[in-house]
């Protein structure tokens, strides 16, 4: 498969090496030297594009590459409040689009486990819910999109909090923190503690590889699907939760 990329910096290069490793071929390579060159005839090169930018430019991306009729992977975040205007431009073109805070396996599994024990907690009153995320000093959003997706998974389920935020003011809040330091690919903390114990759930990333992975894989999925997708949709686990 032909496999274009929408960002060639670390992430860019570890996909591009995913690709070639699983036998695909990436034919076009597009960051800020070439960007405002790059015409949909140029996607056309392309069966599927990935998208790891920034949150700045990621939109202008989602419109060149549906306008070209060429199904995209978008692993950049903070960008998730302009969902509706994306799903909106990608019936309109009868697109393909695939988006979530994160493609690693491990993570969606770890989204999964996370859901479930919040509808366990729901039950438990006494047990306080918390989010960390650590992040290398790239990351230029915080708290992570992991993290929030994380936060907005225990809101579903758990009754007794109504709103994440970076700062707990209210009983109802659920509190999410972030650290930034150096060459930390990733880690994410969902604490659950009460005066007589403490439960945790916690994923490390050691590399960028299965960020790099799952975006394949999900480039992989979704060519010859028609719709807005979002990672979860891939996995057949999460129909359980």
């Amino acid at each position: 498969m032909k496999i274009g990329l929408l960002g060639y910096g670390k992430m860019g290069k570890e996909i591009e090496a995913i690709c070639l490793q699983r036998g695909h071929e990436v034919p076009l390579k597009i960051d800020e030297h070439n960007r405002d060159s790059i015409t949909g005839k140029d996607l056309q090169l392309c069966e599927v594009m990935i998208d790891f930018t920034t949150p700045l430019s990621v939109i202008s991306n989602i419109e060149l590459v549906m306008n070209a009729g060429i199904p995209l992977v978008v692993g950049t975040t903070g960008w998730h409040d302009q969902l509706e205007k994306v799903s909106t431009l990608c019936k309109e073109k009868n697109g393909s689009l695939i988006y979530g805070s994160n493609f690693s396996v491990g993570v969606n599994i770890f989204f999964a486990l996370n859901k479930y024990m919040a509808g366990i907690m729901n039950q438990y009153p006494d047990y306080e819910p918390s989010i960390h995320e650590i992040h290398h000093t790239q990351k230029l959003d915080a708290p992570s999109g992991t993290a929030i997706t994380l936060g907005k998974d225990i809101l579903e389920k758990l009754d007794r909090k109504t709103q994440w935020v970076d700062e707990k003011s209210t009983p109802a809040d659920l509190l999410i923190t972030a650290d930034r330091i150096e060459h930390v690919p990733g880690t994410h903390i969902v604490t659950y503690s009460s005066d007589i114990d403490l439960i945790e759930l916690k994923h490390i990333a050691h590399n960028r590889q299965g960020f790099a992975l799952g975006a394949v894989i999900a480039a992989e999925w979704i060519v010859g699907k028609k719709g807005f997708f979002e990672v979860k949709q891939m996995f057949d686990f999460n129909k359980d939760f």
